[in-house]
């Protein structure tokens, strides 16, 4: 990327900073100019207070204490107009940048969960989180220096204004500064702006690893791996070490060089000043006005400089968090709604990755259960019943509707999925159950519960509904888990209830009396149970046998057992492993 590309993206950057809070950044930018106003005006103030007050009470040797003490109220007072500049300059700029941050991490996240679970399997957590962390950060950075830049860009033309107005040779002097702060900032973006966007990337990399680990940390604990783990952890830090130290370098020369240029032209000013004094051109009064403004530029230039060394690091943050941003549903917004009562189901010749051409209905309160060895298809089409995975040939209808076409309320509403491995929220039971969803009271979630056999043991919790569940439901067994994921299922009264292995951690007597409970329940949501367990399976009214990804056989439990040699041993395998 060249420095013009970089400016210019950097521009368009700042540009929608303001445009997204241009209340806070008027706020800023007002106490910035207020600063900018006084500022030359001190010079001046300072500069008359020297010549027509100090100079004059030195060369008679005599103090006017009234005279002085006025001069004194004039500077003090421009010092606390000053003040007010900039505090309202530092709280505007704070509260833009904040504003901005809170602004795009609430578009993420909302953008997260607006995505299709597909563009997740392709994104691993850690670099989202890195998304809506660091590169957040990273591109709102210019907020905190950007109106004082903006008004430092007039404070640099007034002064140099002021500057010719008291002799030229002293304003073609601040002119030189002016083109060296350009070149340092074109050979520090060229070094710095590629490292910033491979830092960013590695950022990513790093918490991307960091989060696997946290979450495998039993796998490793119990595998013994914790050096392996530590050490590949290890490189990817070291890798962005060896990055942030490349861009520290680069820095190290970069902000002294911008730091030096006001001194130096200072002291050129003061140089060239006296040689003009000496020619008569110049009086004290305006070499001291010229010093002053000279000084006045050296905190402009530092917030130039500022907000030019953040560009790099804003635009390579910016680009990812853009990347999130743009990214998109390629599935039309549905508009379609459902009536009410218990659903119908039907998968019509569907087809997605092992799968091909299965079809499986569903009539309105039936439970059927899908049943085949391991990789025969079985989550796939409980993923597909429950809109999480799009076939890529055939329909999935709800009551004759296609699914695609339902709005995601509607569809919510009348479809419920409890996985295999339920996440839990670190919350309170009631929190767990409701999701805040309106309208569920205590009453709702007792029946929730009762109904998920979940009741008795949140009663013997320490506070019942209210009590604290842990990370991921760390205070729970798995059993226990599965439960509450199915009683939040359940409390939002659907009309579909879609169960992958939901209650595989669960004893099997307690799996039947759930499974049962939900078919004797008046008015029960259909079902569809992705089943281990041949009391579970005997209960469906009909069972899918699944083989290779296809539909082998059809039926219920007993027909299959006469009829399908393949589900009939498969169920006897299921019997050891429950036996053992």
């Amino acid at each position: 990327m060249t420095t013009r590309d970089l400016i210019a993206r950097g521009s368009r950057l700042c540009g929608r900073m303001i445009r997204s809070e241009p209340r806070l950044f008027l706020v800023s930018l007002g106490g910035a100019g207020l600063v900018v106003v006084l500022s030359i005006g001190s010079a001046f103030a300072v500069g008359a207070v020297v010549a027509d007050v100090v100079a004059p009470m030195l060369d008679r040797g005599q103090v006017d204490a009234g005279l002085l003490a006025g001069a004194a109220a004039i500077l003090l007072g421009l010092s606390a107009l000053k003040v007010v500049g900039i505090f309202s300059r530092r709280l505007g700029a704070v509260y833009l940048q904040q504003s901005l941050q809170a602004r795009q991490r609430k578009g993420i996240v909302r953008k997260y969960l607006s995505l299709p679970p597909a563009w997740h399997r392709e994104n691993p957590t850690g670099a989202l989180l890195s998304n809506a962390s660091s590169d957040v950060d990273a591109a709102a950075s210019p907020a905190g220096s950007l109106a004082y830049a903006v008004a430092t860009v007039f404070l640099l033309a007034g002064a140099l204004t002021a500057l010719f107005a008291v002799d030229w040779t002293l304003g073609l002097v601040g002119l030189v500064v002016f083109p060296g702060l350009v070149a340092v900032f074109a050979a520090y973006s060229r070094r710095v702006a590629p490292r910033y966007r491979l830092a960013q990337s590695l950022r990513a990399q790093v918490t991307a690893l960091a989060h696997e680990s946290f979450d495998g940390a039993l796998t490793v604990k119990v595998m013994g791996r914790a050096d392996h783990q530590t050490a590949r952890f290890a490189g990817q830090v070291g890798e962005l070490r060896h990055a942030l130290v490349a861009i520290g370098r680069t820095r190290a020369w970069h902000d002294p060089v911008i730091d030096a240029l006001p001194q130096v032209g200072t002291v050129a000013v003061l140089v060239v000043g006296a040689w003009r004094c000496e020619q008569g051109a110049l009086d004290l009064s305006d070499l001291t006005s010229a010093a002053f403004l000279f000084a006045l530029m050296d905190m402009p230039i530092r917030a130039i400089g500022w907000l030019l060394g953040a560009l790099p690091r804003a635009v390579a943050g910016a680009e990812r968090v853009d990347r999130v941003l743009a990214a998109a549903d390629d599935s039309p917004p549905g508009t379609a709604v459902l009536g009410g009562g218990p659903a119908e189901l039907h998968l019509r010749q569907v087809s997605v990755r092992s799968l091909r051409e299965v079809s499986v209905r569903i009539a309105p309160g039936r439970v059927v259960a899908l049943v085949g060895p391991t990789g025969s298809g079985k989550s796939t089409v409980a993923a597909l019943a429950a809109r999480l995975l799009p076939p890529e040939s055939g329909t999935v209808l709800v009551d004759g509707v296609d699914v695609r076409e339902l709005t995601a309320a509607a569809f919510a509403a009348a479809v419920a999925y409890v996985p295999q491995v339920p996440f839990v929220f670190a919350d309170s039971v009631r929190a767990n159950v409701t999701l805040g969803r309106p309208g569920i009271d205590d009453d709702a979630i007792w029946r929730a519960l009762a109904v998920a056999r979940a009741d008795d043991f949140v009663r013997l919790l320490p506070q019942g509904l209210d009590s604290g569940l842990g990370e991921r439901g760390a205070a729970l067994s798995g059993g226990q888990r599965q439960r509450i994921a199915l009683a939040r299922a359940l409390a939002g009264g659907p009309r579909l209830l879609v169960l992958d292995d939901a209650t595989s951690a669960v004893d099997p007597v307690v799996e039947a009396a759930v499974v049962a409970g939900l078919r004797s329940a008046p008015g029960g949501p259909a079902m569809l149970v992705v089943a281990t367990r041949r009391p579970t399976i005997a209960l469906a009214d009909e069972v899918v046998y699944l083989d290779q990804g296809r539909v082998a056989a059809t039926g219920a439990h007993h027909e299959l057992m006469r009829s399908a040699p393949g589900y009939r041993e498969l169920l006897a395998a299921y019997d050891r492993q429950v036996a053992a």
